[in-house]
């Protein structure tokens, strides 16, 4: 298992020897010490590489992250996991502000609590916090799962397109256009297959409500032509 100590060694060089994975390399793990809270920590990986990072990082950490699976071993700055498109990123601290924003794929897992902005314009991504989320959370959110266990700060899932948000605790305020739905089984289904994979086994989905969006703010209504 290759080891990069960030302490002694540049930063570039680690994400250099991940970017130059090739099909069936044998380095598949890497274990990064010493991040010192190093911003852009692993980003840009494209192979289905392990990454424990043992400490906290920066911003960006995992960023635009395709196949590889990111483990931080401490908290996380602003926009962990951003434009993710496949595979994972586990936080088991804290996440700062806009965490998974614009991600398209993947599951990112945040252990402690996430700040503002968390999912904001998730494009597919699905997000498990275990504790509780800021304001403006999944603003914009067009596709995906954010999963809340703790509570939701005031805004969420403001301007919502068609992502699905799960909260189990309470929620300061909704934002525009954003409403409580009715929990079908499929939801059920869906919710207790992202709660397994995030490693959440005493919760059942039953505790949750899903929040979705009332479709007012982005089709066009004949009722309301004039104003057009």
């Amino acid at each position: 298992m290759p080891v990069f100590d960030l302490s002694t060694t540049p930063l570039r060089e680690l994400n250099s020897a991940l970017h130059g994975l090739s099909a069936g390399a044998n380095d598949t793990a890497f274990e990064v010490i010493n991040p010192r809270g190093s911003h852009a920590v692993a980003v840009g990986i494209d192979a289905p590489v392990t990454v424990d990072i043992k400490g906290s990082v920066g911003y960006y950490c995992a960023g635009m992250n395709d196949g590889g699976n990111v483990t931080v071993h401490g908290s996380a700055g602003p926009g962990v996991a951003e434009n993710m498109m496949s595979g994972s990123v586990v936080i088991e601290g804290d996440a700062s502000q806009y965490a998974g924003a614009t991600g398209r794929g993947g599951l990112l897992v945040i252990k402690g609590n996430a700040a503002s902005r968390c999912g904001i314009s998730m494009k597919g991504i699905d997000i498990v916090v275990h504790g509780n989320i800021g304001h403006m959370s999944a603003f914009m959110g067009q596709s995906g799962h954010l999963v809340v266990l703790g509570d939701a700060g005031d805004a969420l899932g403001d301007s919502l397109y068609e992502a699905k948000l799960f909260v189990r605790g309470s929620v300061k305020s909704l934002g525009a256009d954003c409403i409580e739905k009715e929990m079908r089984p499929e939801h059920i289904e869906k919710l207790s297959e992202l709660l397994d994979m995030a490693g959440v086994r005493d919760v059942k989905p039953q505790e949750f409500k899903r929040y979705g969006s009332a479709r007012k703010l982005y089709n066009f209504n004949i009722d309301n032509a004039d104003a057009y």
